[in-house]
């Protein structure tokens, strides 16, 4: 073994601690390392993916410094709950002057060019880019509210994964990022501009690979600047500080519960009295995370699922309370809770799931399933119930602007074929990065 060889390790599973650590990841032999293979797109780095210890692990070829850097913003961003990746570990191998940083790959998840050259051409296809953009500001919002600055926030370094009828975000690349106590106004300019600039690359990209004309790519200059109009709208929402007056201090509520609806916990109120010597009050909301439905389903039923999916079924198991009410049958919160799980949830999503042929994740499965329902009673004028719209998602045939249409994007896991090995010295061409799934 190699003198200068420093293995650190948040997961030291068997599989793990047992790779090839003191040999260079561009020679790592596929017939000894169980290496997968998954269709990315260039990286500035080498980026290799192991499945071991029955996960998929990214394994990314730094400089030590930068590697070391990066790990510790992950962990930060972590510690905070926030939508990132997870770091598993970094290995420096100083008699190469590099590092390896392991983190673990998030499923499901994918990269935004596999839902946007899987959908077909047509009005949908809007909405879906435009969950894409929502995504992204929101992310960013997410960050800056910590202090995180991101430095090269792109769609390319960007997951995203479905929740309800929206998408989560996820950063995976770290390496410009910093974590500072505040963020200034010029620090989240910054970046503002680079995300403007990196969207319109990414989509024009795409439209590229897609045979797209140019002339039709201001359109995706245009999306690309939407994002700062959805950063802004968030934010401006949990940092503004409205002027009430003492006898209206009620209006409290009703901005606790436009943050609510948003999914953000409201984690304290202040009202201070003017400076100008009236009898108003300036109101000051401290926003916690965006987990507002989510902890309240937990709360209720011990479901921990996204926020966009809690919103959902909250909407579910209120509309099941209501009819129990109106049957003057017993409604607590308690028995309603119990009895939709084992009378609507459980059952439902386990049709739903086997509609779409068991792939990907039951509880969004069920999500799908009532939006679905939602949309095809909205255009027949009556409800539908289940039935016709868990065809629909077998069929693949849910409406065109529906959430469901985005399950193109997702594919079996464990279906990742091994990397073929290769004879010879290998190559040194630029590796995929995981990033560009």
């Amino acid at each position: 073994m190699p003198a200068g060889l420093d293995i650190r390790l948040r997961v030291p599973t068997p599989g793990l601690l047992g790779l090839p650590w003191a040999d260079r990841l561009a020679d790592w032999d596929a017939t000894e390392v169980p290496l997968r293979d998954i269709a990315v797109g260039p990286s500035r780095h080498l980026v290799r993916f192991v499945e071991s210890d029955g996960g998929l692990w990214a394994l990314k070829e730094l400089p030590p410094r930068i590697a070391q850097k990066e790990f510790g913003v992950l962990r930060e961003l972590e510690s905070r709950g926030l939508a990132a990746v997870r770091p598993a570990g970094v290995v420096g191998q100083a008699f190469a002057d590099t590092a390896i940083l392991v983190t673990r790959f998030l499923q499901p998840s994918w990269q935004y060019r596999r839902l946007l050259m899987r959908l077909p051409p047509g009005a949908g296809k809007n909405v879906h880019r435009s969950r894409l953009l929502d995504a992204m500001g929101a992310l960013l919002v997410d960050l800056h509210r910590n202090g995180v600055f991101w430095g090269d926030c792109s769609l390319a370094n960007t997951l995203f994964s479905r929740d309800g009828q929206r998408l989560q975000a996820w950063m995976v690349d770290a390496e410009t990022s910093e974590v500072h106590p505040r963020l200034s106004n010029g620090q989240r300019q910054m970046d503002l501009d680079i995300v403007v600039d990196n969207v319109a690359g990414g989509l024009i990209d795409v439209a590229a690979r897609l045979g797209e004309a140019p002339s039709d790519y201001g359109t995706y200059l245009f999306e690309a600047t939407s994002v700062v109009t959805r950063y802004q709208a968030l934010w401006d929402i949990q940092h503004e500080e409205p002027l009430l007056p003492y006898a209206e201090r009620y209006r409290v509520e009703g901005q606790i519960r436009r943050l609510n609806d948003l999914g953000f916990a409201v984690e304290e109120v202040q009202l201070e009295s003017s400076r100008d010597g009236d009898d108003s009050l300036r109101l000051k909301v401290t926003v916690g995370g965006r987990r507002f439905h989510a902890e309240q389903l937990r709360r209720l039923t011990g479901l921990d699922v996204g926020e966009g999916q809690a919103t959902d079924l909250l909407n579910d198991l209120r509309a099941f309370q209501r009819r129990l009410e109106q049957s003057g049958a017993v409604a607590t919160d308690a028995v309603v809770a119990r009895r939709w799980l084992t009378e609507v949830f459980e059952p439902g999503m386990a049709r739903a799931h086997a509609a779409i042929g068991g792939v990907g994740d039951p509880i969004q499965a069920y999500a799908d399933l009532l939006e679905v329902r939602w949309l095809l009673s909205e255009r027949a004028g009556r409800d539908v119930g289940d039935e016709p719209a868990l065809v629909a998602l077998a069929h693949r045939e849910a409406p065109i602007a529906s959430a469901a249409r985005m399950a193109v994007a997702e594919t079996p896991t464990g279906q990742l074929p091994a990397v073929a090995p290769v004879e010879g010295p290998p190559d040194s061409s630029p590796a995929p990065s995981a990033w560009e799934l």
